[in-house]
């Protein structure tokens, strides 16, 4: 199991330490390949892709729409 984790990355300024999880591109359980466009976050006003780091199913545990903090872990995927 490897989890998606929200890179902490993803924040250039650190101004505002929370985003929002706009929308998942896959539906949860698919079976999804490596560096496959998983969800857009929305970051310090900039929307980035979250892609898969590895081949397997999808779990999802943060809807769209939720707020994410740098490190969160926003679902996972079986192998």
């Amino acid at each position: 199991m490897v989890h998606l984790v929200v890179s902490p990355d993803f924040w250039v300024n650190r101004i505002y330490p929370e985003g929002l999880l706009e929308k998942w591109l896959v539906d949860d359980g698919a079976t999804v390949q490596t560096d496959q466009p998983l969800a857009e976050l929305r970051i310090e006003g900039e929307l980035l892709t979250l892609k898969a780091p590895t081949t397997g199913r999808l779990v999802i545990e943060s809807h769209k729409n939720s707020p994410v903090e740098p490190g969160a872990v926003i679902g996972f995927i079986r192998n």
